[in-house]
């Protein structure tokens, strides 16, 4: 280790004495030793020095005072006075002003040549720097065999941890890839936190990619070696999330364009982890071509861990796609949330949300619906009431069942809850095409009692049984209700 001048006045041969004040510190480590006899020595010196001076050019006592002034300015550690050249004792206005300003003198017999101080600091130094450089080794070897062994990021980061003292983190896109902390550096309200000190990762892309330290930290040049190891792992990552995404996509392609049979699809997402067997919906995003790539390959927020990304490109948009299980959460939150991860990584596009539907033709129905909202304009677009008449045209084996619960749910649950009787009063209305009179009779009910049902009925479904395409609407969610009633 660095020895200081309490260590070099504890070696007998060089015969040091302490001429200062006892109050003055002698621990601080020496850097190097410099040996001068300029009047003014501090545009020579870096701090940290020992400054060795016969005195030749103090031969007045304010020239002796303006050296230690110049002395202290600098940052030196103290100053080692030959005696026996030009002084035969340290001179007394040099002792006095040295303990003015705190600054360590020790005198230096005629006996000791200035060299062999040199070299004890330098010999001190050396074998400092060569124990840090083992260690240093010892730390990247740590470290690589982390990474190798199949550890990843985690295991690197936690040892890295270890070895500065701190905590840390990785950030990319914006968004937390890792952290030894709970409270990571996504918790900060601007990047410059003082809490935090960030490092820049070089990927390759355009990701923002920074290394988190919780200060304070110790560093002895391992962050430097960490931060090539780190860069390169973040970039296979944004590879390997990449190419997942490009394969999830291929899959989704395929049952978007309804070119595979039910059991097959089913088969290939599951392999992708999707549970065809639960409700799923698609959040939905299109960009250009120039912000696709980021888009392609950016992390996704905490909300989202847990769904299934993919990216495609149909009829010339570039689109990610989530497919996210319903019990997830609130789609307009999860919305929300990716959307505000995109802006942290400057990608402004409307996030589309699809309806929540089981199976295949159920996903492939939630991607329609998303790519449609996503036309609409806001920052996060929720599905609009679903439409029964392009279910039924689109295809045999869409999701009818959830369609007709979603514009019956409300009137079953207000019968059972009440023991009216509005369902039966709709399927009769509908039934003699809307005559109120009809029904009145058919029911024995006041043509008044019909009336507020039906408003009864608007109310609570948001379709209006007098009006032509509400009653299209619920006239199928009947009929699906019939074919396929609850269990």
């Amino acid at each position: 280790m660095a020895l200081s001048l309490a260590d070099l006045m504890g070696v007998p041969t060089l015969n040091l004495k302490n001429m200062g004040s006892t109050r003055t510190p002698l621990t601080t480590p020496i850097d190097w030793v410099a040996v001068t006899e300029l009047e003014n020595p501090q545009a020579f010196l870096s701090g940290g020095e020992l400054v060795l001076t016969t005195g030749a050019r103090q031969g007045t006592a304010d020239a002796q005072r303006s050296f230690v002034r110049q002395i202290r300015r600098a940052g030196a550690v103290g100053i080692g006075f030959g005696i026996g050249f030009e002084h035969q004792a340290v001179p007394p206005a040099l002792i006095a002003e040295a303990n003015r300003w705190a600054v360590p003198i020790v005198e230096v017999p005629y006996s000791t040549p200035f060299i062999a101080i040199g070299k004890l600091v330098a010999d001190a130094r050396s074998s400092d720097h060569y124990a840090k450089l083992e260690r240093l080794l010892r730390e990247h070897q740590v470290l690589a065999r982390a990474l190798l062994a199949g550890g990843g990021l985690p295991t690197l980061l936690r040892k890295l941890a270890s070895m500065v003292g701190a905590d840390l983190a990785i950030t990319q896109y914006g968004g937390e890839v890792f952290s030894t902390s709970p409270s990571g550096p996504h918790t900060l309200h601007t990047p410059h936190d003082d809490d935090w000190h960030a490092v820049a990762l070089s990927t390759g892309k355009r990701d923002a990619s920074t290394l988190w330290l919780r200060k304070p930290f110790h560093d002895d040049g391992i962050i430097d070696y960490a931060r090539g190891l780190i860069s390169i792992e973040l970039n296979n990552l944004i590879q390997r999330r990449q190419s997942a995404r490009q394969m999830a996509g291929a899959v989704i392609s395929d049952i978007v364009r309804g070119t595979l049979s039910a059991v097959d699809a089913s088969s290939r997402l599951e392999n992708l982890t999707i549970n065809p067997g639960t409700k799923n919906m698609v959040l939905l995003v299109s960009a250009d071509e120039d912000k696709f790539a980021t888009l392609a390959t950016m992390t996704l927020p905490t909300e989202l861990e847990n769904a299934v990304a993919a990216v495609m490109t149909t009829e010339g948009r570039n689109e990610l796609l989530l497919v996210v299980p319903a019990q997830l959460g609130d789609p307009a939150v999860l919305g929300r949330a990716l959307s505000r991860q995109m802006h942290d990584v400057g990608i402004t596009a409307a996030v589309g949300i699809g309806g929540a539907y089981s199976q295949a033709n159920g996903l492939r129905w939630s991607y329609f619906e998303a790519r449609e909202a996503a036309t609409r304009g806001l920052d996060v677009n929720v599905p609009e009431r679903l439409s029964l008449t392009s279910l039924l045209l689109a295809s045999e084996d869409v999701p009818m069942a959830d369609m007709a619960a979603e514009a019956l749910g409300p009137l079953l649950a207000f019968d059972s809850a009440h023991g009216a009787e509005l369902v039966e009063t709709l399927e009769t209305y509908l039934r003699l095409n809307g005559s109120v009179a009809s029904v009145a009779d058919a029911l024995t009910l006041h043509r008044n009692t019909v009336r507020y049902r039906l408003t009864q009925i608007a109310e609570l479904t948001g379709y209006d049984p007098a009006v032509t395409p509400d009653r299209v609407q619920l006239w199928l969610a009947l009929a699906v209700r019939r074919l396929s009633p609850p269990a």
